[in-house]
């Protein structure tokens, strides 16, 4: 999944050099190490005490705790995907974990680094909008595949996969932490799926924001991109609607039998990716922490209590 986009994101940058990869796939890491020409490091414990200053952990969610704490033992700076964990226990493990080798714990969340949302930002800071009244979201995409469809590797479904992105990025462009959250979910896509693929969710905020959200894997395999971003904000003085990766040309390719869609402009990933290195070069604390993921985490999994009670959860 994002794995190989930061890898990519590490060999463009002038000042860090992706300088091995270790994976529990054995064959699938030496792949990875030939198109990013790089070493592959068979055992993690020969990985881990290398001449590393940082690692990036893209394994599946429930992997994560052990390999960052893992990580954070060999004093290695870490920035993990999103989710943090599978639960909260977990997340604030990995959290002390890090605080008690004296490294910092970066998550990755690209979506702070979208420029439509970074504008989306300015305006709320500025006041543009007035008091923040509702918003709408939604991060539609498609089914990944592979261990997402496990409950087992990845805690969750759709609403673990797409909620987390747009519940930071409210937490980052409001300044505000969620209250409550009540969620209705079910399977209406992929009835070979064992867990959720789609999920409504009504939350609220402690600045009196009410907020809708719909995370999906609702995109079928000819969508020509894996999903979207969407925020609509809605305040006393205006509104704003973001579409945050709408950066793209339409290319109609008999090659590829459908359409695609080809993007041009920013690469958040890069710019998560150049933000992390920063700070680990600067030994100072990355700007989207471990404590975000962790907050994310905790509206995420409060949603799934709501799914199974049928009530509205605090957080």
């Amino acid at each position: 999944m994002h794995a190989n986009s930061y890898a990519a994101c590490v060999n463009d940058l002038p000042n860090a050099e992706l300088a091995a990869i270790w994976d529990d796939d054995p064959s699938r890491g030496r792949a990875a190490a030939r198109q990013f020409d790089t070493r592959f490091v068979a055992r993690v414990e020969h990985f881990l005490s290398d001449d590393l200053d940082a690692v990036i952990v893209c394994s599946e969610n429930i992997k994560h705790r052990p390999m960052v704490e893992q990580a954070a033992a060999a004093g290695k700076w870490v920035l993990c995907e999103k989710p943090l964990a599978t639960t909260v226990a977990d997340a604030k493990a990995m959290i002390a974990a890090c605080k008690k080798a004296g490294v910092e714990l970066g998550t990755a969340f690209p979506c702070r680094y979208a420029t439509r949302l970074i504008e989306m930002k300015r305006r709320v800071d500025e006041g543009e909008l007035g008091k923040l009244l509702s918003a709408a979201c939604t991060n539609n995409g498609q089914f990944p595949g592979g261990w997402f469809a496990d409950p087992a590797l990845s805690g969750g479904g759709a609403v673990m996969d797409h909620t987390v992105h747009v519940a930071d990025a409210l937490r980052w462009i409001t300044g505000s932490e969620f209250t409550s959250v009540y969620c209705a979910m079910d399977n209406r896509f992929h009835p070979e799926v064992k867990t959720d693929d789609l999920g409504s969710l009504h939350l609220e905020m402690d600045n009196g924001l009410i907020v809708s959200h719909v995370a999906s894997w609702n995109r079928p395999a000819s969508f020509p991109t894996w999903g979207d971003v969407t925020i609509e904000l809605i305040g006393e003085k205006a509104s704003l609607y973001v579409d945050a990766f709408n950066q793209k040309v339409d290319v109609y390719s008999n090659a590829a039998s459908k359409a695609e869609w080809a993007p041009w402009g920013d690469n958040p990933d890069c710019a998560l990716i150049a933000d992390f290195v920063e700070a680990v070069a600067t030994r100072s604390k990355p700007p989207v922490t471990g404590l975000d993921g962790l907050r994310a985490v905790e509206v995420t999994l409060a949603a799934y209590r709501s799914g199974r009670s049928g009530r509205t959860t605090a957080i």
